[in-house]
C-alpha cells in the first residue's frame, strides 16, 4: 500500500494524530470527513501482522459504517453468541448471552474479527483522503506549544532525518507508553487490577465444532483460562500465569502445548502467536492539556474480559472528531473539548469496573474461593452488557434521562439505515407530521449543516414513542443530545440549547 509522505516541516495542519493503530486510523478518517487537514505520524513501518484485539460491538460497527467499511468487513467477521463462565467441575456459573440477530443499533451486538484485516481497511480508506498526510517510521520526540498551535519534531527513522510540523491540536493515539501523555504531564489513575496472562492464537488445521462458538471463561483454580472463537479457523486461548510458573518457559512450545492439551494438540492446530501480557486497569487523570489530547490506550487500559479495549478507543475517536471539527472551524469555543473527557471517562470507567469484576470471578478461583458461595457470581449470574450513559457534557443528560445515551439506528422507509442518511453530523429525527408543523426547519438545518430525517417507518415511530418524543436530536457520534416532546416550543428550545447563536470563536 502506498502512503503519502511528501509533506514538509513547514506545513500546517488542523490536527496531528500520533499513532496509527485502530484508534488513530479511525480518528484520522473521521477528521477527514470533518474537512480537517490531518497529519498522522506512526513510528512503525507497517501494520502489526498478528492478531491483538479480537472483538468489537454494534456501536463500533456504526463508526465503521460511517467510514463506508461495514459491508467490506462483514464477510470476514464472526457473530459472537456470548460468553459462559464454568468452574473446574464444568458447572455453569454465569451465562452471558448476546443476541445474534440485528439489534436496535442496526448491527449485531458482538463481532469477532482479525485486527490486521480491520487496520488494512482503515488505512486504505485513509490514503484515499486528499487532506491527510501519513508518515510511517516517523518517531515523535518533541511536542512544544507555539502561538495558535503545537510544534512537533520527529525523526524519519528510514533516513535518520529530522523534521518539524505544526498543528492546531495534537491527539496522542500512541498506546500505553504514550509520548503525548508524557508531554502533557498526565498520570494514570491505577484501578488496581494487574494480572499476567499468556495469550495464544492458533490456526486450526480442520474444523473443530466441539470447541463451540461461545467464549468460555474457565474459572479453574489450577489455572484460570479463556477460550475465544475468531473468524474462520482462528481460535484464542488466554492462560493465567500462576505463582509456581517458570516465567522463562511461558512461551516455549512445550509449555504452550502442555497447557493447551485439554483442548487441542499439535496435530489439530498451528500456533500463530503467543505473548505474555499484564492486563492493566488504568485511566488517565487528564485527557486534555490545552491543545494536546489523548485517546485509546494512551487514555485508558482495560482487562480483556469484556472485549472492550479497542472498542473504547473507537468510541473516543467518534466522540472527539466532531468536537475538534467544530472548534477548528470556529463553530464552538475550545471548552467543548473539555466535554470529551467529562463524557468519556465515566463511560469507560464503568466498562473497566465491569471487566475487573468479571476478571475477579475468573481469577479468584485461583486463590481457593468456593465458587458456589461467591456473592460476586450470584450478582452476575444473569449478566447483561452495560449500556452506560455519557458523563456530563454536550448533551441534556442532567435534565433529560434520554440525553447522553446511544441512539437507535432504525431502518427508514427507503430501506436505508439512519446513519447512512445522516453522515457524520448532527441529525434531527422526527415524523412527517411533526415536520409539517415546522416549515422553517429545513432552511435552518441547511444553514447549520444539520440533517433532518423525517420518516414514517415503523422503526422510527417506535423509537420516538419509546423516547416519548416528537423529535430527537442525535449527535455525530450517535449519542442523543436531547428530545422535544412537541414540534413547537420544545423543539425550538432544544435547538437553541444545542446551537446557541454566537459570534465566531477562535480555535
Amino acid at each position: 500500500m502506498a502512503h503519502p509522505t511528501d509533506f514538509t516541516g513547514s506545513c500546517e495542519y488542523d490536527v496531528a494524530v500520533i499513532g496509527l493503530g485502530p484508534t488513530g486510523a479511525t480518528l484520522a478518517n473521521l477528521l477527514a470527513l470533518e474537512g480537517m487537514k490531518v497529519l498522522v505520524l506512526e513510528k512503525d513501518a507497517d501494520i502489526f501482522a498478528l492478531p491483538r484485539a479480537v472483538h468489537f460491538d454494534a456501536e463500533c460497527m456504526r463508526v465503521f459504517q460511517t467510514l463506508g467499511l461495514s459491508e467490506a468487513l462483514l464477510p470476514n467477521l464472526f457473530i459472537g453468541p456470548g460468553m459462559k463462565f464454568i468452574d473446574a467441575d464444568g458447572r455453569l456459573l454465569i451465562d452471558w448471552q448476546r443476541p445474534t440477530q440485528i439489534g436496535p443499533l442496526g448491527w449485531c451486538a458482538s463481532y469477532k474479527f482479525h485486527q490486521p484485516d480491520l487496520e488494512r481497511m482503515l488505512r486504505a480508506r485513509l490514503v484515499q483522503q486528499p487532506n491527510v498526510a501519513i508518515g510511517l517510521r516517523h518517531e515523535v520526540f518533541s511536542i512544544e506549544p507555539i502561538a495558535g498551535g503545537v510544534a512537533i519534531r520527529y525523526e524519519d527513522t528510514r533516513s535518520a532525518k529530522l523534521g518539524r510540523a505544526t498543528a492546531r491540536y495534537v491527539v496522542g493515539c500512541d498506546g500505553a507508553r504514550s509520548i503525548v501523555r508524557r508531554f502533557m504531564g498526565t498520570e494514570l489513575d491505577d484501578l488496581r487490577s494487574h494480572e499476567r496472562w499468556v495469550v495464544v492464537d492458533v490456526l486450526l488445521n480442520a474444523p473443530r465444532p466441539d470447541l463451540g462458538d461461545f467464549s468460555i471463561q474457565y474459572c479453574d483454580p489450577r489455572r484460570p483460562a479463556t477460550y475465544t472463537r475468531g473468524p474462520g479457523n482462528r481460535r484464542r486461548w488466554e492462560l493465567m500465569v500462576m505463582p509456581a510458573d517458570d516465567t522463562a518457559r511461558l512461551q516455549s512450545p512445550e509449555w504452550l502445548w502442555a497447557n493447551l492439551s485439554r483442548w487441542i494438540t499439535p496435530e489439530d492446530a498451528t500456533i500463530e502467536r503467543s505473548a505474555v501480557y499484564t492486563f492493566h486497569s488504568v485511566v488517565a487523570k487528564g485527557w486534555r492539556a490545552g491543545r494536546l489530547l489523548l485517546a485509546g490506550d494512551a487514555a485508558h487500559q482495560t482487562p480483556p474480559f469484556m472485549g472492550q479495549g479497542m472498542a473504547a478507543g473507537i468510541r473516543d475517536a467518534s466522540n472527539l472528531a466532531w468536537k475538534l471539527g467544530a472548534v477548528v472551524r470556529g463553530e464552538a469555543a475550545s471548552d467543548l473539548l473539555d466535554t470529551y473527557e467529562s463524557e468519556r471517562s465515566p463511560h469507560v470507567r464503568e466498562f473497566i469496573a465491569t471487566a475487573v469484576a468479571l476478571g475477579g470471578v475468573i481469577q479468584s478461583r485461583a486463590v481457593g474461593k468456593d465458587a458456589s458461595d461467591d456473592d460476586s457470581i450470584r450478582a452476575m449470574r444473569n449478566f447483561v452488557t452495560p449500556e452506560p450513559r455519557l458523563g456530563d457534557g454536550a448533551h441534556l443528560g442532567r435534565a433529560q434521562p434520554q440525553g447522553g445515551r446511544i441512539a437507535r439506528q432504525p431502518r427508514l422507509s427507503d430501506g436505508r439505515l439512519l446513519d447512512d442518511a445522516v453522515g457524520y453530523r448532527h441529525a434531527i429525527v422526527l415524523t412527517p407530521q411533526a415536520l409539517a408543523e415546522r416549515p422553517d426547519l429545513k432552511a435552518w438545518s441547511a444553514r447549520l449543516d444539520v440533517a433532518v430525517v423525517s420518516d414514517s417507518a415503523p422503526a422510527v415511530r417506535e423509537w420516538l414513542a419509546q423516547l416519548g418524543a416528537a423529535a430527537v436530536l442525535v449527535r455525530p457520534d450517535r449519542y442523543v443530545y436531547g428530545i422535544a416532546r412537541d414540534a413547537g416550543t420544545e423543539l425550538t428550545d432544544l435547538l437553541c440549547q444545542a446551537f446557541p447563536p454566537q459570534e465566531a470563536v477562535s480555535a
